[in-house]
């Protein structure tokens, strides 16, 4: 990471490259008053009975609700994303705040247990919250993964105060969407210190520096991500890094018979937000023969151009193909920032490789974000599962199969499973529901945790920590330990499983 150069994040249409706007950078001093309003609110909220934070949360998610014309408008602006687009995720976002509410109330997450000791003793244990979170929202979510998404909700609901870093590809709407949040959290009678916004990069090294903040939360690019990582662990905080990887996806024999279907979803899925998903499939195996290739083709050349994020999302996209594919892609000396005018819309493209070009080092295996994918003919289904194998970890992959009992489906999957955080079978990876089973994460190098996910129920687990306390009496125990349990909480007791009442 290099210093920023200038003091403010600059906002620009995607579909024209005009400039927008501004917004200023904070000072450290701001930050330093952000944090330590933060740190103050960290005892109260980790006190509060879970069901209070969950209605902060619903109040939050009506607010921004009420706000959604405005807050639309902003991201079109800064995305050039569609409004249907942003409309749902904005809808799914509010949506999942009050998932994460729902979860906290309802207190597994806090996994409370106590054992009666021989001679009299006892033991219990419960997570507590690990108070100040540093949140990295992600370019390509503005909602979803942004100022109120999944990773600053999952973190409020567990009890701690957040701080997130306005992303500088959308920081009217950063700005603008922190304010509405952060005033109905006030509204709701929820401490100063609860939930803030900073601005800038230097911001953004300040909390991950900050012996205030006790973890960070990001979503983003792998340079980025392990970037965050190593400077986090200079001081031993976990950084929950999602970075994403080739998503891949295997089509059996006995499938093929669905190849138009199958060849269609395949082009809609990767090139959905102009491919700028980090769960976007981004190689297909399909067997020789079928005329999976042909038809993929023609699909892709019934899909527009779209713009993407930024200049240099754009730049990097043009590199990225001509990296992919030299013979026939953009000039690899492509400037930066491509002319104004043109803004920055791509073509999507879809390049067919080898099995034998599938092999650990190849840019091939690396991700390319945009509407770009991989096309690869296998001649058998063990050479298929051999490609997989070489494949980089990845955050989710496909496999489509025949009938019940299509073997080289079971056998993909079998593959995939250690590979991957989630399977999706005779579906598309893209789209990730937020509901309890959900794991949305991945080994290393898709996350740098791959016992986290960023969606989900267990999202939560990321911010709290187990602690025992031995011999405490009742008035010595946090609440959630106390004998009485007065937030009804699901315990077990020595041993045995007591759901809450």
């Amino acid at each position: 990471m290099t210093l920023a150069a200038t003091a403010e994040d600059a906002s620009f249409d995607p579909r024209t490259g005009e400039r927008t706007g501004a917004v200023p950078h904070s000072t450290p001093d701001d930050v330093s008053r952000i944090l330590h309003r933060a740190s103050g609110a960290a005892s109260v909220l980790a006190g509060l009975n879970p069901a209070i934070r969950e209605g902060w949360l619903a109040a939050a998610s009506a607010s921004v609700l009420a706000a959604s014309a405005e807050l639309v408008d902003l991201a079109r602006s800064e995305t050039g994303l569609g409004v249907a687009r942003l409309e749902g995720e904005l809808a799914r976002m509010a949506a999942s705040a009050r998932f994460y509410g729902a979860v906290a109330r309802e207190g597994s997450y806090l996994a409370v247990s106590r054992d009666d000791l021989d001679g009299g003793s006892t033991i219990v244990r419960g997570n507590l919250p690990l108070g100040v979170v540093g949140v990295f929202g992600a370019s390509n979510f503005p909602f979803g993964f942004g100022i109120f998404g999944h990773d600053v909700a999952s973190a409020l609901a567990a009890g701690c105060p957040v701080v997130v870093k306005a992303h500088p590809a959308h920081p009217r709407l950063s700005v603008r969407l922190g304010q509405v949040v952060r005033d109905a959290l006030a509204a709701s009678s929820a401490p100063e210190g609860t939930f803030d916004v900073v601005v800038g990069f230097d911001s953004g090294l300040q909390l991950v520096d900050s012996p205030l903040v006790r973890a960070v939360a990001f979503t983003g690019s792998q340079q980025a991500g392990m970037a965050l990582v190593e400077r986090g662990a200079r001081r031993g905080i976990p950084v929950f890094a999602e970075m994403g990887t080739v998503n891949p996806v295997f089509v059996s024999p006995a499938a093929a018979t669905d190849r138009d279907v199958i060849a269609q979803g395949f082009v809609d899925s990767f090139t959905l937000g102009a491919g700028q998903f980090c769960t976007k499939p981004g190689l297909i195996l399909v067997p020789a023969g079928h005329g999976f290739v042909e038809s993929i083709t023609t699909c892709v050349a019934r899909v527009a151009e779209e713009p993407l994020l930024t200049a240099g999302i754009a730049a990097a996209y043009r590199r990225g193909l001509a990296e992919l594919d030299p013979h026939t892609a953009p000039d690899p000396r492509i400037t930066p920032d491509p002319p104004a005018a043109a803004g920055y819309a791509v073509a999507p493209r879809v390049i067919a490789v080898s099995l034998d070009q599938l092999v650990p080092g190849s840019r091939l295996l690396d991700e390319c974000f945009g509407p770009v994918a991989l096309v690869a003919e296998y001649d058998t289904v063990a050479g298929a599962l051999a490609a997989l194998d070489r494949l980089q970890p990845s955050l989710a992959g496909s496999v489509f199969s025949g009938a019940d009992g299509d073997e080289d489906a079971v056998a993909a999957i079998a593959q995939l499973a250690p590979r991957v955080g989630r399977v999706a079978v005779n579906a598309w990876p893209t789209g990730v529901a937020t509901t309890w089973s959900q794991q949305h994460g991945g080994p290393w190098p898709a996350t740098s945790r791959p016992d986290a996910t960023s969606v989900g129920a267990a999202g939560l687990a990321r911010f709290v920590r187990p602690v025992s306390l031995q011999n405490a009496t009742s008035i010595q125990l946090p609440p959630m330990l106390q004998p009485q349990n007065p937030w009804n909480l699901p315990r077990r007791l020595n041993g045995r499983l007591v759901p809450c009442e």
